[in-house]
């Protein structure tokens, strides 16, 4: 009888086993089919130069009219690729109208900004450093500045050598859409779960992630940045408060004056948003389990109980990726013919 009990066992385990390997297959490949991982490089095209010239311009603060800030001053490679705080501080200390997005994988998204007015990273670097509340500046001046250094000069002449003018704003805008393109953060725990490691989520994370996909968040957080592929109204089912949807910024409409348009906004994307507080393009939102609350009822008219919102959350911690390591470049002196700093 012992033989057999151990037989009947065994075959009992087997089974056990087995039925808990299907159930894992069949969430991991519902989740491949709406998500998939962050590859090792979001391009084999890119130009060695042309990246190791925005590395020097992403930390280049006289791009500035003031020589004080930089494309990582809101978007600190240190902490996230964002600056955690609700809106950033720019020329003069002016306060920017909205939370500043993360950098980190933001070559994945379908546009640039909150409103998706850049089409891609080079026309969103010409951005900030044009506009008055941020940097500040001209094209004209930023020309001026760059070529008044000679190792900016030999630097534009490498990285952009079938050019007549090299150093130029446009360029500028070209080596910096190199460089942010590096900034991606693979091998997630998330990542490495799509791939075929069971053990690299818990029975909680992936509880969290089933109800991520039950409760319908997968309707705007899909893909393989969880979001910023598409368009979506603020308070879709119900408007949250005016703190945190101000009812001055009517997002998408200043792009395009179209009445649907007002209070849209590209769907914010989820890698590393356990790094990014506060949330929302209006970042009055610190605790991710408030936002994932508001979000439940503002888009899916639905209200997560705690334990739903806990199990989403721990989820949310899994897709953190491995952060880029960048280290900060020594930056050309200036010269005798460098534009000074305007105040």
């Amino acid at each position: 009888m012992q033989p057999m009990k151990l037989a009947l066992g065994s075959l009992m385990l087997a089974v056990s086993t087995a039925a808990a390997n299907a159930h894992a297959d069949a969430l991991r490949d519902q989740a491949n089919s709406i998500f998939k991982p962050i590859p090792e490089q979001a391009s084999e095209t890119l130009d060695a130069k042309q990246v190791e010239l925005g590395r020097q311009l992403f930390f280049e603060p006289r791009l500035s009219s003031s020589h004080v800030i930089s494309c990582n001053t809101c978007h600190n490679i240190g902490t996230g690729g964002a600056d955690n705080v609700p809106a950033s501080s720019g020329h003069a200390w002016q306060k920017g109208a909205r939370n500043s997005p993360t950098v980190f994988n933001a070559v994945f998204n379908v546009a640039q900004f909150w409103d998706g007015r850049a089409k891609d990273l080079a026309e969103q670097a010409k951005g900030p450093v044009q506009n008055p509340v941020e940097m500040h500046n001209t094209p004209k001046n930023v020309e001026a500045t760059l070529a008044s250094m000679p190792e900016y000069v030999t630097a534009f002449e490498q990285a952009f050598p079938a050019d007549k003018k090299p150093v130029s704003f446009d360029n500028m805008a070209r080596a910096l859409q190199a460089f942010e393109s590096t900034l991606i953060t693979p091998d997630s725990r998330f990542d490495l779960y799509l791939k075929g490691d069971d053990k690299a989520l818990d029975a909680k994370e992936k509880k969290g992630l089933q109800t991520f996909m039950s409760a319908g968040c997968i309707s705007c957080h899909n893909g393989v940045n969880l979001g910023g592929q598409a368009y979506f109204p603020f308070g879709l089912v119900k408007k949250p408060d005016g703190k945190i949807l101000p009812t001055g910024d009517k997002g998408r409409f200043e792009v395009t004056k179209t009445q649907n348009d007002e209070y849209v906004f590209r769907a914010a994307p989820l890698r590393n948003i356990a790094l990014t507080a506060p949330y929302f393009h209006s970042g009055q939102v610190w605790d991710l389990e408030e936002a994932v609350t508001i979000m439940g009822s503002a888009q899916l008219g639905k209200q997560l109980n705690t334990e739903e919102v806990g199990d989403i959350v721990a989820f949310l911690k899994t897709v953190t990726g491995k952060q880029p390591k960048v280290e900060y470049p020594l930056l050309p002196p200036s010269t005798a013919t460098t534009p000074r700093p305007m105040e």
